[in-house]
């Protein structure tokens, strides 16, 4: 059974609807319609989305186009139907706001009974996990939706700036979006000189900054909202536009975003800023999968010594970590062996020096999609499969202090 949430004023077609849904229909206003998703699925009030949304355009179309257009791009998982006359200019409108079906107002019941069917089948397909918020009741409407498994938080880190952490953190996201559409959300956590989107040519509307000054990094649905959408299906934190912007975001702030997103994505994927600050503190708090970055050069190498002391004092190393070597070169003056010695742990992975990753960061295009050959973009690939299917470790236990 499907759950639906219809926006009307018209008593009759409410009734048809219930009638359709066999009662698990939740009827708002269609005037005033809101054109935001977050303002109209407030009207939930707390309740988990609706499989179907379905739209009455006959005293509100513009409004309604409008709302379909930003449903379908923040909530692919949530079939729309309009209701009007399906004359060509409404059929057209309707297709690129990504709605799945115009039905007319005296549709009979049977007939609608079949397209609820149809459009609740194929938002399945779509769909991604999203629950109820906690301390919220469930109506006994709401069907019980299977999650894939508890979520994988994984943060780059480096001990120094440029090394490479957003180009690995950027590809890594995109590549598991991909693979799993709807699974990865991205958060650009150097609040001062993130550059993630930068490096995916996003132009967000809202930052970071924006979701905690307002507090939607504790409303699923609202944080939603918030996020930017790249091309790949990905959705980003993207980083304040300022380093005095960046001041707005506390510690607290950090793990509250990311508890949140962590129950609504099957990945977190973080990209941080270097060195062990308070912030990236306050997310390795809840990652399950750190991934430890140098490049090939020994103040480097030996920050990296550093940062996996440091670390394992905190008890934030866990078994799950994965440490790359970025820029190998094998005339660079070390070799691997020696990098290993000095970092007394192994070298999971190494990325070789290409122009194409450079290239690709300056295109603002990820460079597992400009240059999928390219011997990074392999390596990349590669740190994607690992994480794909896996079992995700258990979450780290809160730091102790270390005096």
């Amino acid at each position: 059974m499907n759950n639906v949430l219809l926006a009307t004023d018209s008593h009759a077609l409410q009734e048809r609807v219930h009638a359709a849904a066999d009662g698990a229909c939740i009827t708002v206003p269609a005037t005033p319609l809101s054109v935001e998703p977050a303002a109209f699925l407030g009207q939930l009030r707390g309740a988990p989305l609706p499989d179907i949304v379905v739209l009455d355009t006959t005293t509100s179309r513009f409004e309604a186009l409008e709302l379909a257009a930003g449903m379908d791009r923040l909530f692919p998982g949530t079939g729309l139907i309009l209701v009007g006359i399906a004359d060509g200019t409404l059929a057209m409108e309707a297709l690129r706001a990504g709605v799945r079906d115009v039905v007319p107002p005296d549709i009979p019941v049977d007939h609608l009974r079949t397209v609820l069917a149809r459009v609740g089948e194929a938002a399945r397909a779509r769909r991604v996990p999203t629950p109820v918020p906690v301390g919220t009741a469930t109506p006994e409407w709401v069907p019980t939706i299977a999650t894939q498994g508890p979520s994988r938080v994984i943060s780059v880190l480096s001990p120094k700036g440029g090394a490479g952490k957003t180009t690995v953190a950027t590809n890594l996201a995109v590549g598991l979006s991909q693979a799993q559409p709807g699974s990865t959300v991205l958060i650009d956590l150097d609040l001062q000189f993130g550059d993630v989107a930068t490096a995916l040519g996003l132009e967000p509307e809202a930052t970071l900054a924006d979701i905690v000054i307002h507090g939607n990094h504790v409303d699923p649905i609202a944080l939603k909202t918030q996020l930017t959408q790249h091309a790949s299906g990905l959705l980003v934190a993207c980083a304040p536009d300022s380093p005095a912007a960046g001041g707005a975001v506390t510690p607290e702030h950090v793990g509250a975003l990311i508890e949140q997103l962590a129950t609504q994505f099957r990945y977190v994927v973080i990209d941080t800023a270097a060195g062990l600050g308070a912030h990236t503190l306050a997310a390795l708090d809840h990652t399950t999968d750190p991934v430890l970055l140098t490049s090939m050069d020994v103040p480097g190498v030996r920050g990296l010594r550093k940062e996996l002391d440091a670390l394992h004092d905190l008890d934030l190393l866990p078994d799950s970590r994965k440490v790359l070597l970025n820029f190998a070169d094998p005339k660079a003056g070390l070799s691997l062996g020696d990098v290993q010695a000095t970092i007394r742990t192994r070298v999971d992975m190494s990325l070789p020096h290409t122009k194409a990753a450079v290239v690709a960061m300056n295109m603002g295009v990820p460079l597992v999609n400009h240059q999928p050959r390219d011997a990074v973009a392999k390596q990349l690939r590669k740190l994607q499969a690992s994480y794909l299917g896996a079992v995700a470790p258990g979450r780290p236990s809160r730091r102790k202090v270390v005096s």
